[in-house]
Order: structure tokens, then C-alpha cells, then sequence
């Protein structure tokens, strides 16, 4: 496996201003150039660390999740790193390898490890090795429902996880990290991946919203009414609604980090809690 991983820098002062960089009412586009070390933010109670925001709650746009790409230095890394004892988060390892304690156990997580960490987890990460390490963090405040339990914590990796085709073709599929119909889980991380020639034959309308990260290869991407070509590094987000499809025409595969919110009501009150 393959997973695209920035590493910041700057723009020459020659380069073109134009690029795909898109904000709609409907959907953003912050290609891989956007993450840049102008814009990049610290964390309290995280020693040689820096991350890209990719996204976060905005309101009349994509309102429930935010989503990091975190760049550790050698040595770095929190034994305190979220502040929110409601949130839930999905970490994602793309570069380096992590030591990630979960409920005191130690885990060494390469690139390809996936971690759930339900709201109230004791969690601690660090970087132990001696060049960077790059992971996505999906953060969602996770919705309590009664008589329904939080789900546990786990760590697994991409390549345990079976690709499940999409019905009627061999051509593109989805790793599932969760059971999709367990009620438990309101967000779902998965990846999506397709073959040279596969597509979504349909624009997608539905409820969810999406986070989308590109790990590997291109495609063009219907979002809302436009065309966009999107490649390795580049990040999407959707609001709910927003029509998509894909065609990836090659060379190589097309694949992403997808992030959808799932199984609650959605809220009548707008700006409720």
C-alpha cells in the first residue's frame, strides 16, 4: 500500500497563483499544495508536533466533524491529546511509525494502522522513531442515545480488512472498519478504492456528510455540478446533499479516507447540542 504523505515547505516566489483550490456553497476542494508551513497550527499539550486543518464544524456547511493531518517529530507526540471528553476519533498512520497507548496498551502503529478511540478513552501517542510521523485524525462529538452502548476502542490495519465490491462490479469496493449496522457507531472511516476504469455510474445525494483524503493515484470527481480532477493529497469536503460521482481513468489505482456521519436522527433544532 501506498499513502500519500505532505511534508509542508514553501511555494517558490515564480510559481503560478492559480490552482484547483475550490470553497462552494456545496462542497471545497484544498489540493495538495494548500498544505504549506504558513498554515500550519500547534496543539496544547503536544511536544514537536505541527498539523494541516483540513476541516472543521462551520455552520451552514459541513457541521459535524473536524479532521487533521499530524505531522510528529522524533520524540514528539502527548500523553494528553484530547481535550474533549465527548469526542470520538479515528487515527489513521500514513508515515513513520506511532507508539500509541490505548487503555494502557501499547500498540505500534505503521503506516496502514487504523485506531477507533470512543469519547473517554486514555490514549497517549508517541514518535519513537527517528524520522517523522504523519497521521490523519478524524474528531467527531460522538451522539449518546439511551440503551445503546459506546462502542470499545480498537487498532487494526488497512490490509486485515477485506475490500468489499460494490454489487455488479470487481471494479471498485470499500474497506469497512466497522459493521455498518452496528447502531453504535454514529461516523463511519472507511476506504473507498477503485481500478483503472472503475466509476460511480450515478450522482450520489444523501444525507451524509463527507471528508475525503486522496492516499493514491487520481481521478476526476463530480461535486455538486463540476468536474474536478483530483490526485494523491488532495482533500474534499462535502456538506450533506452535495451530488458526487467518479470516473478513475488511471494509470495506477484511486483511492481515499472517507469519513460520513451515520445512524442518529438528524437534530430539528438547528444549533442544538
Amino acid at each position: 500500500m501506498t499513502y500519500f504523505v505532505p511534508t509542508g515547505g514553501l511555494p517558490g516566489q515564480s510559481e503560478l497563483t492559480t490552482d484547483r483550490a475550490a470553497f462552494t456553497e456545496a462542497y471545497a476542494v484544498l489540493p495538495r499544495g494548500t498544505m504549506r508551513d504558513i498554515v500550519t497550527s500547534r496543539l496544547p499539550h503536544w511536544d514537536d508536533t505541527r498539523l494541516w486543518v483540513l476541516a472543521r464544524p462551520l455552520t451552514g456547511f459541513a457541521e459535524t466533524f473536524s479532521w487533521y493531518v499530524v505531522e510528529v517529530s522524533p520524540g514528539g507526540g502527548s500523553g494528553s491529546p484530547e481535550p474533549d471528553p465527548d469526542a470520538e476519533a479515528v487515527l489513521f498512520v500514513v508515515g513513520g511509525t506511532v507508539a500509541l497507548t490505548v487503555g494502557g496498551v501499547l500498540h505500534r502503529v505503521a503506516p496502514g494502522g487504523y485506531a477507533f478511540l470512543p469519547p473517554g478513552t486514555a490514549w497517549t501517542l508517541r514518535n519513537e522513531g527517528d524520522g517523522n510521523a504523519t497521521f490523519h485524525w478524524i474528531r467527531k462529538s460522538y451522539e449518546r442515545v439511551e440503551g445503546v452502548e459506546v462502542p470499545e476502542a480498537f487498532v487494526t490495519h488497512e490490509s486485515d480488512v477485506p475490500v468489499r465490491p460494490m454489487p455488479g462490479t470487481d471494479a471498485w469496493g470499500t474497506q469497512r472498519f466497522v459493521d455498518p449496522d452496528d447502531v453504535r457507531h454514529d461516523m463511519h472511516v472507511n476506504i473507498v478504492g477503485f481500478e483503472p476504469g472503475g466509476a460511480i455510474p450515478f450522482p450520489e445525494t444523501h444525507v451524509m456528510e463527507h471528508g475525503l483524503y486522496v492516499l493514491e493515484g487520481k481521478a476526476v470527481y463530480l461535486l455538486n455540478k463540476d468536474w474536478v480532477e483530483v490526485q494523491e493529497g488532495d482533500f474534499m469536503w462535502l456538506r450533506a446533499f452535495c451530488p458526487q460521482a467518479c470516473y478513475a481513468g488511471g494509470p495506477g489505482r484511486f483511492r481515499y479516507l472517507l469519513y460520513k456521519d451515520v445512524n442518529r436522527h438528524p437534530r430539528l433544532r438547528l444549533g442544538s447540542g
